[in-house]
């Protein structure tokens, strides 16, 4: 009996240690799934040049973890540093910028409530969720919040659900309006970024639609959200999140994050086992805005390379406004007549002014060669029309013209050129044409006043006119009383 038993428990243990030793590496009976695979992190160059952070414009290629790479201004689209931007690769959760943006454009009322359905949270176990539950009645605000700052899978899902009915025709919406924005490398194959092989894009692509994203006001208050609060469901009490974009924490007084960046505005990580590292990152300083692709890079030096991206940037790039660009360079104008007295010769810098707030408000971005060169030759770039002529007197603060800029769209702006300073008349100047007019229609006796200077100017004609005549007479006259002693033509040759 007892041997019986023994034989049992050995049969037992040999079944156990087969298990253990051969289903996992049965497909589907494995728990591989929820083990996420480790992401690779590539390394610097070494090759390449040191980086000086104190020298930002000096970024090189090299100088770059991310295997791809690219930087954009947010207005223009114009590229301002790329490394490999045009090759094909996986990215992860930064396609749910695309998901959130299409969210807010296709759905009215955001702050509707919403059902989270058995399938939207059918995704793979090791997905990173904002912990949705099936049921679960949630505004659709915070649904978008929730996708971009905790990049829930599920919450992706959800957001395709609202705004197509199925996710299938959802991400033919997101192909779609990739393909409108000018996407020629992008494909969609999910609303979150779970890795598909024919799920995949660019860093040229990703930054074109981030930069659309980014032009939507809704799209950037929750892109440059650090925390927001979930109100209570039916399901889960209230909570608050946290942003993973790392570069935007400041971290605590007694661990500060090395990473944090006071300039970040946003926007969006992802990760997997087959994109590596990734962040699609914006940045704000002295009006000019900036858009970062980074691909297959590593955790930390997503940030990094975001930050030397972004510091090059603004280090190659100002903006301006057209009062500041005219200061750069002010007209100066040259008046007549002006006072013996003025030490500065009737010369007069003129002050611009924005005539409108549209004005006022309107900034020129590019690099610091061309702001100077537009400062240089200015009437290149802007129209300058004179209201008066430059003969003094000139009264300080006197309208002078104005200066016209036409932006690439929109209407024309108008400034009003202003004179700095007054300038005095000399006091024997002559006359100029305006002033005899004015001074004629301002006399209230259209005839000059009778004079002896006025008496001999009209009869000074008459006179010598006269005297004229008189001369000629008399010289005719003279003319008879002597004739000529000429000979007889008859008697001309008689002796």
């Amino acid at each position: 009996m007892q041997i019986k038993n023994i034989r049992r428990i050995l049969i037992r243990y040999a079944c156990f240690m087969t298990a253990f030793l051969f289903l996992p590496l049965i497909p589907g009976i494995s728990g591989a799934e929820s083990t996420p695979e480790p992401i690779p992190e590539p390394t610097l160059s070494p090759d390449g040049k040191n980086y000086d952070p104190e020298f930002p414009e000096n970024l090189t290629a090299d100088n770059l973890y991310a295997l791809s790479a690219i930087l954009m201004t947010q207005d223009t689209g114009e590229v301002v540093f790329e490394k490999d931007p045009d090759t094909i690769r996986y990215p992860a959760s930064t396609t749910k910028i695309m998901t959130v943006l299409l969210g807010i454009l296709f759905v009215d009322d955001l702050y509707q409530t919403v059902t989270v359905s058995d399938q939207a949270l059918a995704i793979p176990d090791d997905s990173s969720t904002m912990h949705l539950q099936p049921g679960e009645e949630i505004r659709f605000i915070d649904v978008l919040y929730g996708t971009m700052l905790l990049s829930g899978n599920d919450g992706a899902n959800v957001i395709a659900e609202t705004v197509s009915g199925t996710i299938p025709r959802f991400v033919d919406l997101m192909n779609e309006t990739a393909q409108m924005m000018g996407c020629t490398q992008t494909h969609f194959a999910n609303p979150h970024g779970y890795h598909e092989e024919d799920h995949y894009s660019t860093a040229r692509d990703l930054c074109i639609i981030a930069r659309q994203a980014m032009s939507n006001e809704i799209f950037r208050d929750i892109a440059g959200a650090v925390t927001y609060q979930i109100p209570k469901t039916n399901k889960q009490r209230a909570r608050t999140i946290t942003t993973k974009s790392e570069y935007m924490l400041t971290g605590s007084e007694a661990k500060p994050n090395q990473y944090y960046y006071p300039y970040a505005t946003g926007v969006k990580t992802g990760s997997h086992s087959m994109s590596g590292y990734c962040f699609v990152g914006s940045a704000t300083k002295d009006n000019i805005q900036l858009v970062s692709v980074v691909l297959f890079t590593g955790r930390r030096a997503r940030w990094a390379d975001t930050i030397k991206l972004m510091n090059y940037g603004f280090s190659q790039y100002m903006s301006v406004n057209p009062v500041e660009l005219f200061n750069m360079n002010p007209v100066t104008i040259e008046t007549s007549s002006y006072s013996t007295s003025d030490t500065a010769r009737g010369r007069i810098q003129l002050v611009c002014q924005a005539a409108d707030p549209a004005a006022a408000e309107y900034r020129i971005t590019a690099t610091r060669s061309e702001i100077q060169r537009m400062a240089d030759r200015l009437t290149d770039t802007m129209r300058i029309q004179y209201s008066r002529d430059f003969i003094a007197p000139v009264t300080a603060g006197e309208i002078m013209g104005t200066m016209i800029y036409y932006p690439p769209k929109g209407d024309p702006l108008v400034y009003t050129l202003t004179a700095s300073r007054s300038v005095a008349r000399r006091e024997n100047a002559p006359k100029t044409l305006q002033e005899i007019i004015l001074d004629t229609y301002n006399d209230p006796n259209p005839y000059p006043p009778v004079s002896v200077e006025l008496v001999l100017v009209f009869l000074a004609p008459g006179v010598i006119l006269g005297g004229v005549i008189l001369l000629v007479v008399l010289i005719r006259k003279h003319r008879k009383k002597h004739p000529l002693n000429t000979p007889h033509p008859g008697r001309r040759y008689l002796k």
